[in-house]
């Protein structure tokens, strides 16, 4: 009877850990086959490529420029410096070295992108999901707020924002993600109606499921990759208008971006002195890195919905 007992707790025991090792297993092939089918992709595999390289660059800038680069009291070269052996891409009005520069503003563009479009998706797939699962007049009042946001320029919101708050990176992360999000509030509540109106979601509320469960549990997984897809698009807006905002100098002054660094090239007169290595090399890095991530959320959004047939 011991023996019966132990059994059949052993294989008791060993089911949960199947099921877990199976999901696991699911998983892995999900992600196997994702990757089969973006790399296929030869934009979207460049712009990872890119991203990677400046991610990695970004790392490794205090390694690869010392904190006393940004220091103007510090500075070893002369104003306005011609890319040498020793700067190679010229100098600043201060004497600073501007690849030090562009590096240590890599780390800044890079952080306000991702966190004011993970602010700005988040904030549009809660009011998607939300405005689509409950619908009646407070899908009303919500839709129409949203195409308020829709019909006014992103950027101006931005500017007033920024404006009437402290500078600082915080506000521009603010500013930029509260004025971004009606696109993905829009595409995600469109996304939401098609999945609660599947049998399974009927089943599901016939069982006693609640709201919470159905938008938490059904709806939000199968939104997730229109989210995913839509943040890596996010981002490369998110870092133009933080480069626009720091240019119109509505940045934090504190913090070296590439924006900034715009913003200092204009003011130091670098374009009608010809001084085209301090204003060229921030303006290049930042349509790079829009351009890769762009090509990136094509990418994406083309494996996770073939019916687009965007082109490879």
């Amino acid at each position: 009877m011991h023996e019966t007992t132990d059994g059949a707790a052993g294989q008791g025991g060993a089911a949960p850990r199947s099921a877990r090792a199976l999901a696991r297993a699911r998983r892995l092939h999900a992600l196997a086959r994702f990757w089969r089918q973006y790399r296929s992709h030869r934009g979207g595999v460049f712009g990872l490529a890119v991203l990677v390289v400046i991610a990695l660059l970004a790392l490794a800038a205090p390694l690869l420029a010392g904190e006393e680069s940004r220091s103007v009291t510090d500075a070893t070269g002369g104003a306005l410096e011609e890319p040498s052996g020793e700067f190679l891409l010229g100098t600043d009005q201060f004497g600073r070295d501007v690849l030090a520069l562009l590096l240590w503003g890599t780390r800044v563009s890079l952080m306000v992108g991702l966190l004011a479009a993970c602010l700005s998706v988040a904030i549009g797939a809660l009011v998607g999901i939300t405005a689509g699962h409950f619908k009646g007049w407070y899908a009303t009042v919500v839709m129409r707020v949203t195409d308020w946001f829709l019909v006014m320029p992103t950027l101006v919101l931005a500017i007033a924002l920024s404006t009437v708050m402290a500078r600082s990176l915080w506000t521009t992360i603010l500013a930029i993600g509260v004025t971004t999000w009606p696109t993905t509030a829009r595409l995600v509540r469109a996304q939401t109606l098609a999945v609660e109106s599947r049998p399974y979601i009927e089943r599901a509320r016939a069982l006693g499921g609640g709201h919470g469960h159905i938008m938490s549990r059904h709806v939000l997984p199968n939104v997730m990759p229109l989210v995913l897809a839509q943040t890596t698009l996010v981002i490369s807006l998110a870092i133009l208008t933080e480069a626009t905002l720091a240019f119109l100098g509505l940045g934090d002054p504190t913090v070296v971006s590439w924006g900034g660094l715009l913003q200092d090239a204009r003011e130091a007169g670098a374009v009608s002195s010809g001084n085209w290595w301090y204003i060229t090399p921030p303006g290049l890095a930042i349509a790079l890195v829009a351009l890769a991530f762009t090509l990136c959320g094509r990418a994406i959004e083309s494996v996770l919905n073939p019916k687009l047939g965007v082109s490879r």
